[in-house]
């Protein structure tokens, strides 16, 4: 019984890393995007095209650069493991997951054309986005052993920034464009 929960703690301490990784960026830049695109005043369907692209072009970027760092660093220490594909494959999968969140209401919105969705889409995406956010953190926090509610809140800090430079730099741009 001690060996499973011992291997369930090995298996989250080695892909922990690449789930906040890529967790956190798929959250921050897919939100960035959309946060960027309403600054500029730009359509929901320029916020799906524009996130969605973003899901799935970083996502496989980072993938494809963590499995290369990854293999490199274990080429230099001499390390002969075969791990780089789980380690590339996890970050991908935090990216897509978390990284979805952001859009979650506009899709919802597009796809429905519920009025009130339409009308709060940003608002709601804010709010799942933030959540997102704090459950990254918090499961950093408890995975690591470092105070959770810390965690959470440096996560969200993090990522509150990111978010309000995408839209200052939307909103600035659309002023000296539009």
């Amino acid at each position: 019984m001690k060996k499973a929960a011992g291997s369930k703690s090995s298996f989250l301490r080695r892909y922990l890393p690449e789930f906040v990784y890529g967790g956190m960026d798929g959250s921050i830049t897919t939100f960035a995007i959309v946060a960027g695109a309403i600054g500029a005043s730009l359509s929901s369907i320029v916020v799906i095209i524009m996130g969605f692209a973003n899901l799935f072009a970083d996502g496989f970027s980072m993938a494809v650069a963590n499995y290369v760092s990854t293999k490199s660093r274990n080429e230099l220490d001499g390390k002969n493991r075969k791990n780089e594909k789980k380690t590339a494959f996890a970050t991908f999968f935090a990216f897509l997951l978390v990284g979805l969140i952001p859009l979650i209401s506009f899709v919802l919105a597009a796809s429905t054309q519920n009025s009130l969705l339409i009308a709060n889409q940003f608002k709601y995406s804010i709010i799942l986005t933030g959540l997102a956010f704090i459950i990254v953190g918090w499961f950093r926090g408890e995975v690591t052993g470092r105070p959770k509610a810390k965690a959470a809140l440096e996560t969200f800090t993090i990522g509150a920034a990111a978010s309000l430079i995408a839209f200052a730099v939307g909103w600035f741009l659309k002023g000296i464009i539009g």
